[in-house]
Formats: structure tokens, sequence, C-alpha cells
């Protein structure tokens, strides 16, 4: 056993409303787990601050034992300037984030996409396990994804592999906080089938009340249900015929809306260019705990 597998690994997952760290042992379990609000209207220094201290409250759990450290982000860092990109809560975007959190941390570290992680945890250890390709989704509040190519993330050259989200399919579509109109996200995440939702009824309900709503006949839900099967068809099978992965992993708040397993694959299959579609289309199987054993996974 090497020194480094003989760590503990700490991982924290940045998201818009909570930061969750977790620490696995040496041998892989987990040994503890914190969450705590981001607060992210305190500005991207106070989330720097928010950050350092869930991350020494992990340290004294372990008694300040060696070990590694991965933070899963929204966003990207940029091959230009080193800061981050493309992060759907904007305060972090053109940030020095690494920089600023070792400096906070006092350490060294490792930033990945958060559904980068996602995709690694469940390609290593989730539903993807034993496939060669797989692309790993998230479907939250925003819509994200990530490669994961025989055990190891696939990025890219610019740091965007994966970021099926602003796939453009519909350019008079919805406005996107990217600039674009139409994007995927837009279309299939939580927060774009609400603001449909609002459209079409006037009323203001979270995505899983509007799932069922739609189940129980609700017109203007089913409407708003239907046009999501048919968009994350439209979506997902661009993606496959372009990388053609072994499975695919669905997560996030969306995934657990169990007709994309029956409506949402049938909409996938007839949109794939090809004869045969035996792709596997998955729920995940670590959960909530994907993003942050993946952070975990991905430390320095």
């Amino acid at each position: 056993m090497t020194s480094r597998e003989a760590r503990f690994r700490i991982g924290i997952d940045l998201g818009g409303t909570k930061i969750e760290g977790v620490v696995l042992d040496p041998g892989g379990g987990e040994s503890l787990r914190e969450r705590i609000d981001t607060e992210a209207a305190g500005g991207y220094a106070h989330i720097v601050e928010r950050i350092g201290r869930l991350y020494e409250q992990l340290v004294r759990g372990i008694g300040s034992a060696p070990h590694t450290l991965g933070v899963g982000t929204p966003g990207a860092l940029s091959t230009a300037t080193g800061c981050l990109k493309n992060s759907n809560t904007e305060v972090l975007n053109g940030q020095p984030i690494v920089a600023d959190l070792e400096r906070r941390c006092g350490r060294g570290l490792r930033i990945e996409n958060d559904a980068n992680c996602f995709a690694l945890a469940e390609a290593l250890r989730g539903a993807g396990r034993g496939f060669g390709v797989v692309f790993g989704v998230i479907m939250g509040t925003g819509c994200g994804g990530g490669i994961v190519w025989r055990g190891e993330l696939h990025t890219g050259r610019n740091r965007i592999g994966g970021e099926w989200g602003h796939m453009v399919i519909d350019p008079h579509g919805p406005q996107c906080y990217c600039g674009a109109r139409g994007c995927v996200e837009t279309f299939i995440s939580g927060s774009g089938l609400e603001r449909r939702y609002l459209a079409l009824s006037g009323r203001g309900l979270p995505a899983r009340q509007i799932a069922a709503q739609a189940r129980s006949g609700e017109a203007p839900a089913g409407a708003v249900m239907d046009a999501f099967y048919e968009r994350f068809g439209h979506a997902l099978a661009n993606l496959i015929d372009v990388l053609d992965p072994d499975a695919v992993v669905l997560g996030g708040g969306l995934s657990n809306i169990d007709e994309l397993y029956t409506r949402g694959v049938s909409e996938v299959r007839r949109r794939v260019f090809s004869d045969t579609f035996e792709t596997p289309i998955v729920r995940n199987a670590l959960g909530d705990s994907a993003g942050v054993v993946g952070a975990a996974l991905i430390g320095e």
C-alpha cells in the first residue's frame, strides 16, 4: 500500500444551496459526512470561507491524519486564466478559486466540475461500474454531464467535456443564463420544468409535484411533462449519436421521476441514429452521495 492509498480522502461538493463534505477512510469506506448551507448571497469570499470551515471540521474529525482533498463545483477551470467559468452559481465565475481555496485551507487540492465528480463516482462505485465508457447526467436545478473513459475522467481540451446542458436544441427557446437560447438546461432541468408550468398554469410548484400532478391527470402538468420527455429524448439521443457510451447514469433530483426510464427512454430510442439501441439508461446507485464521493476520489 502506497502512502497515497493509506491516506484518508476528503471530498467537498459545492452546491448552490448546500456544501457537503465526506471523509473516505484508507479502505475506501465512508467515515464522516457533514453538510452546511452555502449562503451564496454572502458572495464569493463568503463561500470560500464556508468551504474552509467545513474542511477544518472534517480534518478535526480524523484527528488531522494525512489526507487528500478534492472539491466538486459547478463550472470548470479556464485553461486560459485558471479561474472558474460556466458556473450557474454566477458569483463564482472569473474567480481564482483554486488559489483562494488553497490559501484558505493551507494545502494543495484538486477541483473538478460537480457533474464530473458524479460521473466518476457512479462509474467506479455505482450504477456504471463495469462499463467501459460511462456518461453521467445531472438533472437538478441545472443540467450537466460528465464522461468517464475506462475509469478516467475525460474533461477535454477546453475542460468542457460532457457539458451537454448547453447544447442548443431550440435556437428560439428560452433564454439561458449562459447567454444562449434554447439550451438543454432550459428544458429538462428542475428550474426549466417549474418555469414552464408557471407559464401554463399560473401556479408555482416544485418539479417533483409537477410530475405527480401529471400522473393525476392535470392538463397543464401533463403538457409540461410530455414536453419534458420529448426534450430529454431529443437531447440525449444527440449525445449518444456522438459519444455512443456503454451506459448512461442519471442523477440529480429529476432522476427520481420513474417515467424517465420508460417514456423518456422510448423518446431516446426513437431518435438515436441506429437500427438498434442497446445503451442502458439507468438510475444512479449512490444517490446524493455520488458527487461528494467523486470529489473525494479526485483529491490530491
